[in-house]
């Protein structure tokens, strides 16, 4: 397995680099460091709305003896001109409006009279249809800190500080920061194409009616939904019947849209296992795929290549969906992750559990993956170890991993276990 994996990591390339609009970003790899070129906030601003005042001016005041100031205008957000607050007065502030010269701090309008004696929500109801620069009185029922519900410049991040790093990949959160910034645009290795195909001749389309002797094709969609989930694009392409010549075209066509190019099915020893005869058809300045035999169960008939005029990575899986979920776990997730340009073994966190109920046998010689369900420091196994068993997968949460030594686990043994959450 680990020489099987090395050799895929050392012959996928990451993608080149290319500007992208922040929204076609999102999901992207960073390449670059990012820094700030003006703090965040701009401006030292208003978290409330309420009242721009002097902190002496509303020290002690209270419900009885409220503090009375004069309100000297409004502060809007996006206000150009600003009032002066000087002894004894207010400006009338909405959130996110830059603090006007001379205030310390910023009173609520709930610990106020609202400016009209008829209660904060009255006074500020009467504020929003109140004419730009409007004056009156304001009663202010609670002292405020120096600083007290504003949001200083630069507290967020200032100017020429570290943003974000590269090898940083873009989610909701990253755009929003880098378009606070005021990028309109960011340089990022893009999403991975990944073509998925399934062979056999057996396989229907889900929707339609089955024959006897057929199946769901549910292997495509399984790896193209988990390819996604990798951080790829994922792209299906019908079930192509068990014929070489139809298989290796179908290849040929994909290549244009492909960074990856992953198979289920046909890698094995039967006699209609396409796969590898259509692969080993390739001419030798199309590239060259080798099949092996790995020492884990489920997933034993591997193949790794690249075909076509660029070399593209081909990823050749068995046909048993959990042997194919597995794989894809192992080798494919982290061959989208080196085209990504991200570390190949960070991808699924591995932790250490126990495994109360233990397992009874274990082929000895091979790495056995088993479906599992993890929580709280211990795992239990799902279901059996077949590679046809789709329910128990999908009941899974983790992959309880037997090494090559060890035929059993003892109950209440500690294993080692892959996150799939």
């Amino acid at each position: 397995m680990a020489d099987h994996l090395d050799d895929i990591v050392r012959h996928v390339r990451p993608i080149e680099p290319i500007e992208l609009q922040l929204l076609d970003a999102q999901g992207c790899v960073l390449v670059e460091d990012v820094t700030v070129p003006t703090a965040l906030p701009p401006f030292d601003n208003s978290s409330m709305d309420g009242y721009a005042i002097r902190t002496a001016d509303v020290s002690g005041a209270c419900e009885e003896y409220p503090a009375v100031l004069t309100v000297i205008g409004d502060v809007a957000a996006g206000s150009g001109a600003l009032p002066t607050v000087g002894p004894g007065e207010a400006a009338r502030i909405m959130t996110g409006a830059p603090i006007p010269p001379g205030a310390e701090a910023v009173v609520p309008v709930e610990w106020t009279d609202g400016g009209t004696g008829g209660g904060p929500a009255a006074g500020m109801r009467a504020a929003a249809h109140a004419p730009e620069g409007a004056s009156g009185e304001v009663r202010v029922h609670r002292p405020a800190e120096v600083g007290a519900h504003i949001r200083a410049q630069g507290s967020d991040v200032t100017a020429g500080e570290l943003a974000l790093a590269a090898g940083t990949v873009l989610g909701p959160a990253q755009i929003g920061l880098l378009a606070a910034l005021g990028r309109g645009s960011v340089r990022v290795r893009p999403r991975p194409r990944v073509v998925v195909l399934s062979t056999g001749s057996e396989l229907v389309h889900p929707g339609e009616e089955l024959a006897h002797g057929q199946i769901y094709d549910s292997n495509s969609f399984m790896l193209v939904a988990a390819a996604r989930d990798a951080g790829a694009i994922g792209y299906r392409v019908g079930a192509v019947a068990d014929d070489a010549e139809t298989l290796r075209s179908t290849i040929e066509d994909q290549l244009i849209r492909a960074d990856l190019v992953v198979t289920s099915g046909g890698v094995s020893v039967g006699a209609y296992d396409v796969v590898k005869e259509a692969l080993s058809g390739f001419e030798a300045e199309q590239g060259r795929v080798e099949f092996r035999k790995l020492a884990m169960q489920p997933g034993k008939p591997q193949g790794f290549g690249r075909v076509g005029p660029d070399r593209t990575p081909l990823l050749a899986l068995p046909g048993n969906p959990v042997s194919s979920y597995v794989s894809f776990e192992l080798f494919v997730r982290p061959a989208i992750r080196v085209l990504m340009g991200l570390d190949p073994a960070a991808g699924r966190e591995t932790v250490r559990a126990v495994c109360p109920d233990g397992i009874a046998s274990s082929p000895k010689g091979s790495r056995q993956f088993l479906r599992g369900r993890y929580a709280d420091g211990a795992v239990t196994p799902v279901g059996g170890a077949s590679s046809h068993l789709v329910k128990a997968l999908a009941h899974a949460n983790s992959l309880i991993v037997v090494d090559e030594d060890s035929t059993s686990v003892e109950p209440g043994a500690e294993v080692e276990v892959v996150l799939l959450d």
